[in-house]
């Protein structure tokens, strides 16, 4: 019997963004594949207090069965890591999407420029929808299809309930200062990614660093994709999913 597949959303999203390519995923992997919330997005009612990534990576974790493969976009892919460090005997492979086991740039590692993260905390504050929509544009930066992604986007996302505040802030504080850096070079279980060569939140200039942390780290970069890989490069994307599996 194959391992359960379960998909991880990044921030400010819901498990809706995967329902583009789960049918796909069902039939290429066939075997269960299963999409959650992070806790206090989408239909999650449950948040730690406080919202650590710790704590919230342990409410998910429950939901896991042993040996799972975790695929985690973005802040979903933070939270694979977590996971597989900590609760090792869930996991048996992580495949991120977008992104890095750091999101902040910093000396001589590509990231998220600070004043982008501090604007968005800001800001979410006052214009919490505003804040989201933002983000999804910048989410389809680069990308040749932008206009439609975010408008495929949207119509996914609304179909679940809109994300806790508290979860939303915590979520950018993560981005912002959990650094999994050391936890990625000497993780047991195997780490696999897929980036966007356009991807104008998480750099793919990163991914020499991240191979140079963990040689035993694979990857592929689709090239004409930015952050949301899934939905502007579908058929590339499952294709190279495929051979990850």
């Amino acid at each position: 019997m194959q391992n359960e597949l379960v998909l991880l959303h990044g921030w400010g999203m819901n498990q809706g963004v995967w329902q583009l390519i789960k049918p796909e995923l069902e039939f290429l992997y066939s075997a269960n594949v299963r999409s959650l919330d992070l806790p206090g997005f989408g239909n999650s009612s449950v948040c730690p207090t406080p919202y650590t990534l710790h704590d919230a990576a342990a409410l998910l974790s429950e939901q896991l069965k042993p040996h799972s493969i975790l695929m985690g976009w973005s802040l979903g892919g933070l939270f694979a890591l977590y996971i597989a460090k900590h609760w090792p005997e869930k996991v048996s492979k992580v495949i991120l999407i977008a992104s890095t086991p750091f999101f902040a740039e910093s000396d001589n590692w590509p990231g998220i420029k600070a004043n982008v993260l501090t604007q968005f905390k800001e800001q979410l504050v006052n214009h919490r929808e505003k804040t989201i929509e933002r983000f999804l544009a910048i989410q389809a930066m680069g990308s040749e299809s932008a206009r439609d992604d975010i408008k495929q986007l949207k119509q996914l996302l609304n179909q679940y309930n809109a994300p806790k505040s508290e979860a939303l802030s915590a979520g950018l504080e993560i981005l912002q200062n959990d650094d999994l850096r050391g936890l990625f070079a000497h993780c047991t279980v195997p780490i696999k990614a897929i980036f966007g060569r356009l991807d104008a939140l998480v750099p793919y200039k990163a991914v020499s660093k991240m191979a140079a942390l963990n040689t035993d780290f694979e990857y592929e970069v689709i090239d004409k994709a930015s952050h949301a890989p899934f939905i502007s490069h579908k058929d590339e994307f499952l294709s190279t999913v495929k051979s990850m599996l």
